[in-house]
C-alpha cells in the first residue's frame, strides 16, 4: 500500500510551475501550428495529421493533472505527431508552456439563477 503522505509530496514536487507570459511565445512558435493559437487542435497543420492534434481546451485535456500534461510535453505521444520536447526545450520553457496552456481554458458556468431584471429608465 502506498503511503499517502509520500504520494502527495512526490506529486507536489513533480507538479510543474511556470510563467504563462513566458510560455505564450514558445507555444505560438512550437505548438500553434498543430494545436492552433487558442489550443483547439485546429492549427494549419491539423488537417494533415492523423490522428488530429488534441484540443487543449477540451474537457478531456482539462481534467488531466499538470503532472500528466507535463509528461506528454516531455515525452510526446506515441502514434501521433506530438513530439517529445524534453530535448528541444529546457525544463523551465516546458513548464512555462504548460502554464500558458492552462490559461487557454476559461470555463464560464451558467448561473443557476437568472440575473435580476434590468430596469429601463
Amino acid at each position: 500500500m502506498l503511503n499517502s503522505a509520500f504520494f502527495i509530496a512526490a506529486t507536489s514536487a513533480a507538479a510543474p510551475g511556470g510563467v504563462p507570459e513566458q510560455g505564450k511565445p514558445i507555444f505560438e512558435a512550437r505548438c500553434a501550428s498543430c494545436h492552433g493559437l487558442q489550443g483547439r487542435g485546429d492549427g494549419p497543420q491539423a488537417p494533415f495529421l492523423s490522428p488530429r492534434p488534441a484540443s487543449l481546451i477540451s474537457a478531456g485535456t482539462s481534467v488531466k493533472t499538470d503532472v500528466e500534461l507535463f509528461a506528454i510535453i516531455n515525452n510526446g505521444k506515441p502514434r501521433t505527431a506530438m513530439p517529445a520536447w524534453k530535448d528541444a526545450l529546457n525544463e523551465q520553457e516546458r513548464r512555462d508552456v504548460l502554464a500558458y496552456i492552462r490559461t487557454l481554458v476559461r470555463f464560464q458556468p451558467k448561473p443557476l439563477t437568472p440575473p435580476p431584471p434590468n430596469p429601463q429608465h
